[in-house]
């Protein structure tokens, strides 16, 4: 007989087993103990998310159908439009249109901007002093100096404002295409650049430029085997290439970004409705917010393509050559 004040242990019922339960630490999750649970523990009728998901993408497939309406997103074709006209058996697309309305404009500005200076100057005689002062003062005489400055500041200023204004076109309302974003210009501009320094060096140093470019002083003979192959392609290839890679990607990548949120915010409004036209409130910001970040884009390739030059020029027209 057990002691008084003890309870007698029940014996297990062999006919209603209870299912084993594995011991479970302080540390473990709740999520890991569900896991352990058996299936019946679960909640009946509980749907699951993935046929959720290809049922709510087979409904979105199917209404877009049955509304005729399809996604159209930026294609590499928009850089290539169709012929409107030729001139002299020329043919010339939208985007020869936008360039001739850049280079009008520019033309425009600078002639109302200068034509009538005078010694206090005007609200847009100041604008237009600035941005001259810009291209001379921070890029052509602080790299090239006072001299050879004012020698190739016209093809600097050139460079700069024609790539600043045939940028900002891509963000136009009714324009939305970079003059800049065919190969044409980027190349041909790369083309003035790698004239320019070939010409500077050879002025400076008629006999002495090529040499000096690809025979780098202070470098024992040997390892001009390895280092004037290098030169020769870093200096009279790379150059010209990546001048005219750098310009024409920024301007096509930032092109296919803006139509692609636009679009997506114009597909989510008019051909989707409903509930799907709160998700055009975020493309449409994302669209904006990458608006304002091509007009610094189109700055700072101007900008950059111009110091680049002044740089090789600089470079040509250095005292070693």
């Amino acid at each position: 007989m057990p002691p008084r004040g003890t309870r007698t242990p029940r014996a297990p019922d062999r006919l209603s087993p209870r299912p084993f339960a594995p011991p479970y630490t302080r540390s473990e999750t709740r999520a890991q103990r569900r896991s352990h649970r058996p299936s019946s523990h679960r909640r009946a009728g509980a749907p699951k998310l993935e046929p959720a998901l290809f049922t709510l993408a087979a409904t979105l497939i199917a209404k877009t159908a049955e509304n005729g309406g399809e996604f159209h997103g930026p294609s590499i074709n928009e850089f290539f439009p169709e012929v409107l006209f030729t001139i002299a058996g020329i043919p010339v697309t939208r985007i020869h249109l936008i360039q001739f309305l850049a280079t009008i404009a520019l033309v425009l500005i600078f002639w109302l901007g200068t034509r009538n200076m005078r010694v206090v100057p005007g609200r847009f005689q100041s604008i237009v002093e600035m941005g001259l002062d810009f291209v001379r003062v921070n890029i052509a005489e602080d790299l090239l100096g006072k001299k050879d400055g004012q020698r190739f500041l016209p093809i600097l200023t050139t460079i700069f404002f024609m790539i600043l204004f045939f940028n900002l076109t891509g963000v136009i309302p009714f324009l939305n295409i970079a003059g800049t974003a065919i190969i044409a210009v980027p190349l041909l501009l790369a083309a003035v650049a790698y004239v320019t320094f070939i010409y500077a060096g050879i002025k400076k140093s008629p006999k002495n430029f090529f040499k000096n470019a690809l025979f780098p002083s202070g470098v024992p003979w040997p390892i001009y085997i390895i280092v004037t192959p290098i030169e020769l392609v870093s200096t009279f290839v790379i150059r010209p290439v990546t001048l005219t890679l750098r310009l024409l990607m920024n301007m096509m990548v930032g092109h296919l970004l803006l139509v692609l949120f636009f679009a997506a915010t114009q597909f989510f409004i008019f051909t989707l409705g409903g509930w799907w036209s709160a998700l055009a409130a975020g493309s449409l910001a994302f669209g904006f917010a990458f608006t304002l970040f091509e007009l610094l884009v189109a700055v700072l390739q101007a900008y950059v393509f111009t110091i680049l030059t002044a740089v090789y020029i600089q470079l040509a027209v250095a005292e070693e050559h």
